[in-house]
């Protein structure tokens, strides 16, 4: 049967030949492209499972396809792993609020691209299945957002509303990163005043209350926080 159908978009020769090798002995389908344009054309005609996507391109760069791409129907549920160089966290940033899935920073071990991408396309064959007032258990942490309620080994854990929108956020994509201005966007609104610091502050407290359980909640350095996939 099959694999995925990847597309790989890189202007560096050699960089595009180790992804497209590496992918293709995973038994992937391997489409390969240099350009932001030519992604536009690719996305408009083939049914892609996930797109590796350097942001230094010539024409239309990484973000500004990514934006394109997130703001079409058609193409906005296309997983999108962004290549780039490290130091660029603006650009990571962006991306990430953008709607990219995951970054990759240059040089890169192509078994990490490909444990992410795995990682991916796993949670995208669940997201279906995956609904908002679904119980989440994770070892000895359960959360209920149906009740609104947070135990370990049984002891309910008092949360304000803050922290339970950020903890059920986060604790529903496991592995996926999300900035600081994505988990207040998920949590109050767009027009909620917030500054970086505000989000870390819950993120603190969140911590203690939930003890041990709260080393499940990684920081992301100079991007955000992610709940661990394999606590």
């Amino acid at each position: 049967m099959p694999k995925e159908r990847i597309l790989v978009v890189e202007d560096e020769e050699d960089i595009l030949e180790l992804v497209r090798y590496n992918l293709s002995r995973e038994g992937y389908q391997v489409i390969c492209v240099t350009s932001g344009e030519e992604v536009l054309k690719v996305t408009g005609s083939e049914a892609l499972d996930l797109i590796v996507l350097d942001l230094m391109l010539p024409g239309i760069d990484g973000l500004e396809v990514t934006k394109i791409l997130k703001n079409d129907a058609k193409t906005l549920e296309i997983p999108i792993v962004m290549l780039t160089a490290k130091g660029d966290e603006a650009d990571i940033v962006t991306g990430l609020e953008l709607g990219a899935d995951d970054y990759i920073t240059k040089p890169f071990s192509p078994r990490i691209l490909i444990a992410r991408i795995r990682a991916i396309l796993r949670r995208k064959t669940t997201k279906a299945s995956m609904d908002d007032t679904s119980v989440i258990q994770i070892h000895e942490l359960k959360i209920h957002p149906g009740r609104r309620d947070v135990a370990i080994k049984g002891e309910s854990v008092e949360l304000t509303y803050t922290e339970f929108q950020i903890l059920h956020f986060l604790a529903r994509r496991p592995g996926w990163v999300f900035t600081r201005y994505q988990i207040v966007d998920a949590v109050r609104g767009d027009d909620y005043p917030v500054t970086d610091r505000s989000v870390d502050v819950q993120i603190v407290g969140l911590r203690k209350k939930l003890g041990a359980c709260g080393n499940y909640i990684e920081t992301v350095r100079g991007v955000g926080y992610r709940f661990r996939e394999n606590s």
